[in-house]
């Protein structure tokens, strides 16, 4: 496995272009295929040979409810953990079982400082108080790990006690320490109403997620509260979920900007196995090269659009969760 791991890595650090990342990804989907039990039964089960396909775009991707119901491993390895979704009262969660926590590690650390530099350089504040009570967190783990590598004594995480958080805020901003502030959104919002404040030098990061807290709101109503309440031009978001090994951040206005080695593609909302043209919504579809030692290859309940520039936008979630094909192993 070390071994895997550090070709991992050159991967993820040197892609240089298109060519690199098809190479990259069509060797991945055929060890998959030839070594991912529930993967290749998948192909089976579509009558597909994974030896004629050529082409990202021509890749079956695997439903993600596949992950509520199978242990989806490549190779014969044993778990070091497994991570777990919340799930909705009553139903089946997710579960991700990772074979090297170094994966996550390097994919989240290479994708941070893509996007937002070097994660010594911040004071991270994380206000997930639903999440801190599931310990088999993805986010958990994400946080805990970025806040190791902070050098600043103030990262960590805030359960309920909004007032210490607006106290060191306020410390922080008067000291002008580069700062993350990443929570759900119930809580971000409690945040705002509480201790509303201009912010300077710390960016906002949503995660979503509002647990049945308050009344839904979408995105853009989020945003504009956030942005009055605490006198910010945006606010940034991160993608990322349970089944995935690595994250898409949006620095503002929804528009999410993923990694070297995590594309998307958009399907057709009624043909999964159709492409659908930039510009155009449907189903997103993850690849997430990070998924080594699981399956790197996605079909998400979300749907979105991809652009030119293969930047993405989240525009929701499927009204019916189970998506047409994932029946198959079910």
């Amino acid at each position: 496995m070390e071994a895997s791991f550090l070709k991992l890595a050159t991967l993820t650090g040197c892609f240089l272009g298109k060519e690199a990342l098809k190479l990259a990804t069509l060797k991945t989907f055929l060890r998959q295929a030839r070594e991912n039990i529930v993967y290749k039964e998948y192909l089976n089960q579509l009558n597909i040979n994974s030896k004629d396909i050529s082409a990202i775009e021509d890749i079956p991707f695997m439903p993600i409810e596949f992950f509520k119901h199978h242990r989806v491993v490549t190779g014969q390895g044993l778990e070091t953990r497994i991570f777990e979704s919340s799930g909705t009262t009553g139903s089946q969660p997710s579960k991700h079982f990772i074979l090297d926590d170094r994966i996550y590690e390097e994919s989240l650390v290479q994708g941070f400082q893509k996007f937002f530099g070097d994660p010594s350089e911040w004071c991270f504040l994380a206000l997930l108080p639903s999440y801190l009570e599931r310990p088999n967190s993805s986010l958990i783990f994400m946080m805990n790990h970025l806040i190791s590598l902070s050098s600043h004594p103030l990262s960590g995480f805030y359960l309920n006690n909004l007032d210490e958080l607006a106290a060191k805020l306020t410390l922080l901003e008067e000291s002008g320490q580069k700062t993350m502030l990443i929570g759900v959104t119930f809580a971000l919002l409690d945040l705002a109403e509480q201790h509303p404040m201009p912010l300077k030098n710390t960016i906002i990061v949503e995660t979503g997620g509002m647990k049945g807290r308050r009344h839904e709101i979408t995105r853009d109503e989020l945003h504009a509260l956030l942005k009055s309440a605490f006198q910010i031009e945006s606010v940034c978001s991160e993608y990322g979920m349970t089944e995935l090994l690595s994250q898409a951040w949006s620095t503002g206005n929804g528009i999410y900007h993923s990694p070297p080695w995590m594309k998307i593609l958009i399907r057709d909302p009624y043909d999964p196995f159709r492409r659908m043209p930039d510009g155009k919504s449907g189903g997103i579809d993850v690849i997430d090269l990070a998924n080594q030692f699981s399956c790197s290859f996605i079909q998400t309940q979300d749907l979105g659009l991809k652009h030119r520039d293969d930047s993405f936008e989240v525009l929701g979630r499927f009204d019916n969760s189970e998506l047409r094909g994932c029946n198959l192993l079910l």
